[in-house]
C-alpha cells in the first residue's frame, strides 16, 4: 500500500501540439485537506480528470490509495468519491432514493446500502427530509446530498470541486464544518476552490498550478511568507481631498499604492519605515490619520505573485477546446 492517498508522477496531458498539463507531481498524505488552485486555463480541470480516471494521461501515472487509475480503475474508483462543482442529484427523486441509486451503481448490497444511507442522512441532518423530493431543497441541502452520495461507497478519498460556490453564508459554514468533521474522521480531501480565503482556512497544504505546471506547494502560512515584499500599510485620512496616490507613491519605502474605498494601501517590504513616512506626510499636509494598520501579505497577494493573475470565480469552466479537452 502506498504511503500516499493520492499520488501523481509526471502527469502530463497533450491535446495535439498543446501541452495542457506538464509533468505534474502530487503527493497527498492520508488525512490531509489538500488545496489545488490555479487561474482559468491553468490545468486544474485536466489534472483532476486524470486523477479521477475521466481522462487518460499522455504521460505519467496517478494512484489512489495505491491503485493505478489507468491499470486498476475499478479498485481506484471504489475508494474515491467525487463531488462536481455543479449538482449531480436527481431532483425528481427523494434524498433517500438518490443515495440508494448511487449505492446500486457501486454494486453495494441492499442491507449495507440502506444502513449507509440512514447513517449519512442522519450525519448530514437530512434524515427527517429523506422522503422529500430534492427539488424542494435549498442549494446548501442539495450540496450536502451531493457529498453524501459521494460517500456511499465508503470513500477514503473525496474530490471536492468548488463545494461552497453560490451558497449563502449559513450554508457555506455548514459545508465547511461537514468537510472538517469528515476529515477529522480520517477522510482525505482534495479541494478545488476559487475562494482563496476558503483554501487558506481549510487546507493543510496547497498547490498552485499555472500554465500546466505546479508553481508552488506548501502550507498556506509558508506560502504567505514567500510574499513578504507585498506587506502593506493601510491608512485613511480625515478631510483628505482629491487623489493622494501620486503623493503617497513618492514616499521612499513605498513600492506601490492602491485606493480601496476611503483607505489607501501602501505596499512595502519595510512597514515600520512607511509608518514613519506616512505620519510625517500627514503632518506636512495638515491631515489627520483616522486609522493606520500594518497588513501581512494576503493569500491573494501570494496567488497574484505566483501566477500574475487574480483568482476569479469561473462563469464558464476552464478553456474549452484545444483538441476537445479542458485545461
Amino acid at each position: 500500500m502506498s504511503e500516499y492517498s493520492i499520488e501523481a508522477k509526471n502527469l502530463t496531458k497533450r491535446y495535439g501540439s498543446f501541452l495542457a498539463v506538464d509533468h505534474v507531481n502530487i503527493a497527498v498524505k492520508p488525512g490531509e485537506i489538500y488545496g489545488f488552485l490555479g487561474p482559468n486555463g491553468a490545468g486544474k480541470t485536466t489534472t483532476i480528470k486524470m486523477l479521477t480516471g475521466v481522462s487518460t494521461p499522455t504521460e505519467g501515472e496517478a494512484t489512489i490509495m495505491g491503485h493505478s487509475i489507468t491499470k486498476q480503475p475499478i479498485e481506484a474508483k471504489s475508494v474515491m468519491g467525487i463531488v462536481p462543482d455543479t449538482s449531480n442529484v436527481y431532483e425528481e427523486l427523494t434524498a433517500w432514493d438518490n443515495l440508494i441509486f448511487t449505492a446500486k451503481l457501486y454494486g453495494i448490497p441492499q442491507k449495507t446500502r440502506e444502513d449507509r444511507a440512514t447513517d449519512l442522512l442522519s450525519r448530514f441532518d437530512l434524515h427527517d427530509r429523506r422522503l422529500d423530493k430534492v427539488q424542494g431543497f435549498s442549494r446548501g441541502m442539495k450540496r450536502r446530498i451531493c457529498i453524501a452520495m459521494a460517500l456511499m461507497n465508503d470513500s477514503h478519498v473525496l474530490f471536492l470541486d468548488e463545494p461552497t460556490l453560490g451558497l449563502d453564508v449559513d450554508s457555506v459554514r455548514e459545508i465547511r464544518q461537514t468537510i472538517r468533521r469528515l476529515n477529522g474522521e480520517g477522510l482525505t480531501v482534495f479541494l478545488t476552490t476559487h475562494n482563496l480565503e476558503e483554501a487558506n482556512q481549510m487546507c493543510d497544504r496547497i498547490a498552485i498550478i499555472n500554465r500546466g505546471r505546479i508553481a508552488a506547494e506548501d502550507t498556506p502560512e509558508r506560502l504567505r511568507q514567500t510574499a513578504k515584499n507585498v506587506q502593506s500599510v493601510e491608512v485613511s485620512f480625515d478631510g483628505a481631498q482629491g487623489d493622494l496616490i501620486p503623493e503617497l507613491s513618492k514616499l521612499g519605502a513605498v513600492g506601490d499604492v492602491a485606493k480601496l474605498g476611503d483607505k489607501y494601501r501602501l505596499y512595502t517590504s519595510d512597514p515600520p519605515t512607511v509608518l514613519e513616512e506616512v505620519w510625517g506626510y500627514a503632518q506636512s499636509r495638515g491631515l489627520k490619520p483616522l486609522s493606520m494598520n500594518t497588513l501581512g501579505p494576503s493569500f491573494e497577494d501570494v496567488f497574484v505573485k505566483l501566477t500574475g493573475r487574480e483568482m476569479v470565480a469561473e462563469v464558464v469552466k476552464e478553456g474549452k477546446g484545444r483538441g476537445g479537452g479542458k485545461s
